[in-house]
């Protein structure tokens, strides 16, 4: 079954939806002006009532100013007399007609411009109410508002009617130019209003809306780093604070995601130089174990040869060359095995500083024989770390070798410091440094700067298996201050106990 769309979501796709402006026009000047319609209406409906009261009063007020004299000369039979008090009251212009009826229901007397037709029984039954009565009717064509009033003469006897008429567009006529002038003010006054609200919407809310749009268009155009300028009343500069803070957040957890994608890469190429590093150090170790035995064999024989006192002289420089040559290869496999070998001695807590003064002692004649100058830079206070002292020592004294060896008959520093909560021990010279195409090989196992012969290139992968043992880090740090090489080890600290502390 074929799904039909509403038609309002049809007209809704068709037509824009209306705007803030549109709103305004819609739910406040119209309400307001309907409302001024309405108390216009109802202002011109009572100030109508009370004009037509006022104007029947007036007519009143006449009629019971001639009604004594009019009863007096009805009652003598004064017909003139009668038809002067008429003239003089038609003169007054507020009246279309007066008129006068005898006790029979004749008319008498009359001043006006057109007679009514009226029944003589009317007019008797009028008379014998007694009381003043009004109504409206038409006369000559004309609609009129007739009062009547009974004549009596002197000894209180109704004698005769009296009948006084007004035109009906008098009690209207100044009802309708206060209508005209009404309406010309209400239209006035809701351009306006229109007006103002258009003027206010522009001043206060379009102009800092219209920037809050400029602003998002901007940044949805790729400016991430625009952001708006909060003005205007204080919802719209709170839109504007919660806009600008919103791409704030958006920056801060890119700068978050991209930190953490650069210490995933930096842990994947870790861990991946990690399993390389236990590969080769598996096969390092089977190999150093295999070569180990037959490298003995060879060394004792060679030994053992060379205390004979017939052996030439000949025979003798060359076994104590194969004896040279095999402690050589022997050193070569014990690097192997160090490589290879995994943690396995407990850590424990000592002063990092104990452990880097007895590797510096392990190096003197090292140092001695470079010529190099070697300076340690403890902290003031003592640092305390968890590690295996002989193995972490290891580490240190390849560190220093290989500088001795870089800078010889230079400057080697040793210094350690505590740094939030981590620890830094570093170890630089005053060498040539190191190049920036092999920076990024320098951990990697059998990779050497050395002539052949030697070194072996294990130095440095043996350093960078035994930190990452220590749950540290290693890397190169640039610039030294000693302008050379300088690599700089990070482990965590750990809280001093003298229960748990031992000496290195």
């Amino acid at each position: 079954m074929t799904h039909v769309p509403h038609l309002t979501t049809i007209v809704g796709r068709l037509l824009p939806r209306p705007g803030l402006k549109t709103f305004l026009l819609l739910w406040v000047v119209v309400p307001l002006i309907a409302a001024m319609l309405v108390f216009s209406y109802v202002l011109l409906a009572t100030v109508e009532r009370a004009n037509e009261r006022r104007l029947q009063e007036d007519l009143q007020l006449i009629a019971r100013a001639v009604r004594a004299p009019l009863g007096d000369s009805l009652d003598k039979g004064r017909i003139r007399s009668v038809q002067q008090v008429l003239e003089s009251v038609f003169s007054i212009g507020r009246v279309y007609g007066v008129y006068v009826y005898n006790e029979q229901g004749s008319m008498v007397a009359s001043a006006g411009r057109a007679e009514p037709r009226i029944r003589s029984s009317e007019i008797l039954e009028l008379a014998e109410l007694g009381d003043r009565s009004g109504e409206y009717q038409r006369i000559g064509g004309r609609s009129v508002y007739s009062y009547f009033l009974p004549l009596v003469d002197a000894g209180g006897r109704i004698n005769g009617l009296l009948q006084i008429t007004r035109r009906r567009s008098d009690f209207y006529r100044d009802v309708e130019r206060l209508r005209l002038w009404a309406a010309v003010l209400s239209l006035t006054a809701a351009a306006v209003v229109v007006g103002l609200v258009l003027f206010g919407h522009r001043s206060a809310i379009g102009r800092h809306l219209q920037r809050v749009t400029v602003s998002m268009n901007r940044v949805g155009a790729g400016d991430r780093s625009h952001r708006t300028q909060p003005s205007g009343p204080h919802e719209i500069a709170a839109i504007g604070r919660a806009f600008n803070s919103m791409l704030d957040d958006m920056d801060e957890a890119e700068r978050k995601l991209r930190a953490q994608e650069a210490r995933q890469r930096q842990l994947e190429k870790q861990l991946r130089q990690t399993e390389k590093l236990a590969a080769i150090g598996r096969l390092a170790a089977g190999v150093a174990h295999e070569l180990g035995t037959p490298l003995g064999v060879i060394s004792g024989k060679a030994q053992r040869l060379l205390r004979n006192p017939a052996l030439e002289s000949e025979q003798a420089s060359g076994l104590r060359q194969i004896h040279r040559e095999t402690e050589r290869v022997s050193s070569i496999v014990r690097q192997l095995l160090e490589f290879g070998r995994a943690a396995g001695q407990p850590t424990r807590r000592v002063r990092l500083g104990d452990v880097a003064r007895s590797a510096a002692a392990a190096v003197e004649t090292d140092m001695q024989a470079a010529g190099c100058v070697l300076r340690l830079t403890p902290p003031e206070e003592d640092l305390v770390c968890e590690l295996d002292p002989p193995r972490f020592e290891q580490a240190i004294t390849n560190l220093l070798r290989n500088a001795a060896q870089a800078a010889p008959g230079g400057h080697v520093e040793l210094s350690w410091w505590c740094e939030g909560e981590c620890l830094q021990l570093q170890v630089e010279d005053d060498g040539p440094g190191i190049a920036e195409p092999i920076r990024s090989k320098l951990f990697e196992p059998f990779f050497t700067t050395k002539p052949v012969g030697s070194g072996t290139g294990l130095g440095l992968a043996v350093v960078h298996g035994v930190v990452a043992e220590h749950r540290g880090s290693i890397e190169l740090v640039r610039p030294s201050r000693l302008s050379g090489a300088a690599f700089r080890i990070t482990l965590p600290a750990a809280e001093f106990d003298e229960e748990t502390y031992e000496t290195a």
